[in-house]
């Protein structure tokens, strides 16, 4: 049994985290999408990760990888041999799709097809302007010697 929360609230009093409210909305709702072929992500260092999915069977021109707007697909379809005829069909050739949801700034840096494992290498890259910078802290001379001057049109209480 699937709960439902509503989110209504939050929307009233945080400005900018449309996407994470989308994020937990999907996640909440029942998966339509099956977990064939398999996958694995791993992280692989401080900003690195990688997705390797099982595709057995599949050819690099049976897949298609997109990325787009934060969201990375991954479909296979391998068409239907012609002619053969198979007395037992014990490997899974049918179409699929995963779609993997991708924080800001992380980016495919490369895809490998090696012994029936779709390996995508993901990066985080951080844009220097988000990064964290250390302030300077400056002293201002003329600041402390004004706060103990006389100010104009002050005049003593009688």
């Amino acid at each position: 049994m699937a709960t439902s929360y509503d989110y209504a609230p939050l929307f009233r009093s945080s400005v900018g985290f449309d996407r994470v409210f989308n994020l937990l909305e999907n996640a909440q709702r029942a998966r339509t999408v099956s977990d064939w072929p398999p996958y694995d992500i791993v992280k692989t260092g401080d900003d690195t990760y990688r997705i390797t999915v099982a595709v057995a069977g599949f050819s690099q021109d049976d897949l298609n990888l997109t990325f787009q707007s934060n969201l990375l697909t991954i479909a296979g379809n391998k068409g239907e041999p012609q002619g053969e005829g198979y007395l037992h069909r014990g490997i899974a050739g049918r179409p699929f799709e995963h779609r993997f949801e991708l924080a800001d700034h992380v980016r495919v840096s490369g895809a490998d097809l090696t012994n029936g494992l779709l390996s995508i290498d993901l990066v985080r890259e951080i844009p220097e302007a988000m990064k964290a910078r250390k302030i300077d802290i400056q002293t201002n001379a003329t600041l402390a010697g004004t706060q103990n001057a006389p100010k104009i049109g002050s005049r003593p209480a009688a």
